[in-house]
């Protein structure tokens, strides 16, 4: 599906960008949950890209 061609990077930049925050900014949250907000982000952030970018351009 054309859509996961956008969703796979999204995902890979939403969890680099949050582990990046969390590590510089926010060093007093426990590791673990570091982990788990950043697992949450790339899930949101990969559905609402799922919803948002075109499935196929083919049918248009």
């Amino acid at each position: 599906m054309r859509a996961f061609k956008y969703i796979i990077p999204i995902i890979l930049i939403v969890g680099t960008a949050s582990i990046m925050m969390l590590n510089k900014n926010h060093q007093d949250v426990p590791p673990m949950s570091r982990i788990w907000i950043t697992l949450g982000a790339m899930v949101v952030s990969g559905v609402i890209a799922y919803f948002l970018f075109p499935k196929d351009e083919d049918k248009q």
